[in-house]
């Protein structure tokens, strides 16, 4: 199906997350995979219903401790092996211990900064705007006691018409047409 001109999808708005679990089976099983569930809260139901994937964020966060720790220990040997070397009681130069401390707070460091931007990345953060902002119902219940479910007109599946009745069928509240 074309994607359709000034359409981002159909929103449904439920009053229960029972009733949103169902919809959102029930659309995932009818072939739908651009769709989105809006919550007040976490609802463990309505991510698995989505099959909502695995994110990148913790290999993220290891590859950025795994730099940190090279970084930490790499700045620690140039400091200490070539940049400024100094014979303090005959100890080695290259004394591993000493740089065991420093290497893990750049590994710590890393790890976080990574794990948080990789994170914003993922989200696409920061988005000041989003299309669903148009929507009335969505400003009005969307953060207090209303459940939403939007089905993207990006989905090979979507039509206004089709999409309209398939989501009327769970006997929502309301089903708006967002536009971008």
């Amino acid at each position: 199906m074309p994607v359709y001109e000034g359409v981002y999808g159909l929103i449904a708005e439920f009053n229960t997350p029972t009733e949103l679990v169902n919809a959102t089976k029930a659309a995932h099983h009818a072939g739908y995979r651009r769709m989105e569930c809006y919550t007040p809260y976490p609802v463990e139901e309505a991510a698995e219903a989505l099959h909502f994937h695995k994110t990148g964020v913790p290999l993220m966060c290891l590859l950025g401790g795994i730099m940190g720790l090279v970084t930490g220990y790499g700045m620690e040997i140039w400091v200490n092996v070539w940049g400024y070397p100094l014979n303090i009681a005959g100890r080695p130069l290259f004394s591993w211990p000493a740089f065991v401390i420093p290497g893990y707070e750049w590994t710590i460091l890393f790890a976080g900064l990574s794990a948080a931007f990789g994170m914003l990345a993922q989200n696409g953060l920061p988005q000041l705007y989003h299309p669903l902002f148009n929507a009335a119902n969505f400003r009005d219940g969307a953060t207090t006691d209303k459940f939403f479910l939007c089905l993207e007109a990006h989905d090979p599946k979507f039509s206004v018409t089709e999409t309209r009745v398939f989501l009327e069928g769970f006997s929502p509240v309301s089903v708006v047409e967002v536009d971008h």
